[in-house]
């Protein structure tokens, strides 16, 4: 009996994926034959009634099924579809309650509240829900088709909730936020995103040293940086030697991202070996490529202006970076935030941005600007020319000198251990 129970049930099955439901019903009322308690025979003809119209004999099946599998939420969240089709307002919530009861994370029984609150025009309440269901639910190319047209439809409330209670916040505190200092003006313009769910929070994310309880500041204000002046002030002459270089040694600006066979590129495999985003390196890894150093005096002498970082293999950087056309950098995170990244825009056509966290930016030629790389940034050329700008990095201005040398010692001792080639072993 057991072994055409069995055959049964997977017949069942197989005629209602191919859509032949009259013979799926016929099945399974076969298997309802041989075990009358037999919970997906149960439920599967309550589905096929309620298909068909006959909501009682619906109610009664699934009624039956629950009887026998209590901790199964989809049989509540079924009966409360027919109660809704009944009209039956109060017997559809608590059926959906008692899903979410058995299981509150149980996605069709979330989506099912927040259409029962939205039907109410209870709309803010309804976005809620919503929002909690997007966060359980899969990634959106992998929704399940039978949730997908109920996932489109809650991801298009909570975006336009969002956008609703950003605009409400943001009015509601514009007078609190006049009164605010311009220089922290725009960390308040984020906590209204944040507190939407438009943004997320940007929190320092490093590839190799962490220095904790530094604030995840994206751009740094230009006055703690005393050689920024002089610095903007020699932009002509570093950006006649960029053009020198392109002219005569375009060949030796290579891709900026050059992962090996077998490396785990993740988002960067567009621009892999890629000159899309290319680099004439001044320094590199921490030490100074001196063919090129050579080739561009005035350059090397303003970068010997800066508060440059060193640490043992890592710091500093320095190069000539280029954007190529209708390029595109990924949002990425860098190696620590010891260091801060400075830009000094040399060639920037127009439709050309640059994000840290939540703030975007436009480079502006000779107009220098430094940032913490450690919090998510990205790129965009828009334009239709390249976008060449003078990168290096600098020492964080919150570290103290004795706090430099604990990174510098920190770093060392790090690559040390990793290298067991070394003799310290």
């Amino acid at each position: 009996m057991a072994e055409a129970l069995a055959g049964l049930v997977n017949a069942a099955g197989a005629a209602a994926a191919a859509g032949r439901w009259q013979e799926a019903e016929r099945l399974w009322a076969q298997v309802r034959t041989l075990d009358p308690g037999h919970v997906q025979a149960l439920f599967s003809l309550g589905v096929h009634a309620f298909q068909r119209g006959d909501t009682r004999g619906a109610l009664e099946l699934l009624q039956a099924a629950r009887e026998c599998a209590p901790r199964d939420p989809m049989i509540p969240t079924t009966v409360s579809r027919v109660f809704r089709e009944l009209g039956l307002q109060d017997q559809e919530w608590a059926a959906i309650i008692d899903a979410l009861q058995v299981d509150p994370y149980f996605l069709p029984g979330l989506l099912g509240k927040a259409e029962f609150l939205e039907r109410q025009r209870r709309v803010r309440t309804a976005a809620a829900v919503f929002r909690d269901a997007l966060k359980i639910a899969p990634e959106e190319p992998q929704w399940p088709q039978a949730l997908r047209r109920r996932l489109e439809h809650a991801r298009d409330v909570v975006r336009n909730d969002t956008d609703e209670l950003a605009s409400y916040l943001a009015h509601e505190i514009s007078a609190t936020r006049a009164t605010v200092d311009a220089a922290v003006a725009d960390r308040w313009h984020e906590a209204v995103s944040i507190l939407a769910g438009r943004t997320r929070p940007y929190h320092s994310e490093c590839h190799q040293l962490h220095v904790p309880r530094l604030p995840a500041l994206t751009f740094y204000d230009d006055t703690l940086f005393p050689w920024m002046g002089e610095l903007e002030s020699r932009t002509d002459a570093i950006k006649s030697e960029l053009q020198d270089m392109l002219a005569r040694r375009g060949d030796d600006f290579v891709p900026y991202i050059q992962y090996g066979p077998g490396d785990p590129v993740n988002q960067w495999d567009k621009l892999n070996h890629s000159l899309n985003w290319s680099g004439f390196h001044l320094y590199l890894h921490g030490q100074p490529v001196h063919e090129h150093l050579s080739q561009c005096p005035r350059t090397a002498a303003a970068l010997a202006l800066v508060d440059s970082v060193d640490i043992p293999g890592l710091c500093p950087n320095a190069m000539f970076s280029a954007l190529a056309p209708g390029a595109h950098i990924p949002p990425h995170t860098g190696e620590t935030n010891a260091r801060l990244v400075a830009h000094l825009p040399l060639v920037v056509p127009d439709n050309c941005s640059y994000r840290v966290g939540y703030d975007w930016r436009k480079w502006r030629e000779g107009k220098c600007w430094v940032f913490d790389d450690t919090l998510e940034h990205e790129a965009r050329n828009d334009s239709g020319q390249v976008r060449v700008i003078l990168m290096f990095d600098v020492w964080n201005p919150l570290l103290s000198l004795e706090e430099r040398e604990m990174v510098s010692a920190l770093a060392s001792a790090f690559g040390k251990y990793r290298d067991e080639t070394g003799s310290h072993r």
